[in-house]
């Protein structure tokens, strides 16, 4: 699962929610230091946000324009902001805006891909627990994907 070290983090709102009903979102910082967010996300978020989430707009309006069209605010703002970043990875999870964000030639992951990142540098002993805790929240997560995440961390025969 290891992905390049990227100096620019860009995060939409899914993750940060989801890691938080978790007490994960520490894990954020552990693996990436600074995360940045849009002012659209901070607004979803809704929430008293940490010292390592920075809040960063797009330079140029026409991209968040463009991408407003076809996706919500948050998920339009944050790859408007990612594409005018060298070296970024986007932690996205809804499958229009991976979609598209993957089209753009954005490098992509989304929660379990953190979960992932954060059992190889042994921040976390399983990514099974969190995904269980997961399953108990209202964020849905096919099986097939979740499936796939136990397998990469080569978890599929926990109890």
């Amino acid at each position: 699962m290891t992905l390049p070290m990227q100096r620019i983090i860009v995060a939409d709102t899914s993750c940060l929610i989801l890691l938080q009903k978790i007490q994960q979102l520490s894990l954020l910082r552990e693996l990436f230091v600074e995360i940045t967010i849009t002012t659209k996300v901070a607004e979803e978020l809704n929430m008293a946000l940490p010292d390592f989430i920075k809040i960063q707009e797009p330079k140029d309006p026409n991209y968040f324009k463009i991408l407003r069209t076809f996706l919500d605010e948050g998920e339009a703002s944050v790859i408007a902001l990612a594409l005018e970043q060298e070296d970024c990875l986007l932690i996205i999870d809804e499958a229009k805006g991976r979609k598209e964000a993957k089209s753009l030639g954005l490098t992509i992951t989304g929660t379990l891909g953190v979960l992932l990142l954060a059992k190889e540098k042994k921040l976390i002993k399983a990514i099974k627990p969190l995904i269980q805790k997961i399953e108990n929240t209202n964020f849905r997560i096919s099986k097939a994907l979740i499936e796939k995440a136990l397998r990469m961390a080569q978890e599929t025969n926990l109890g």
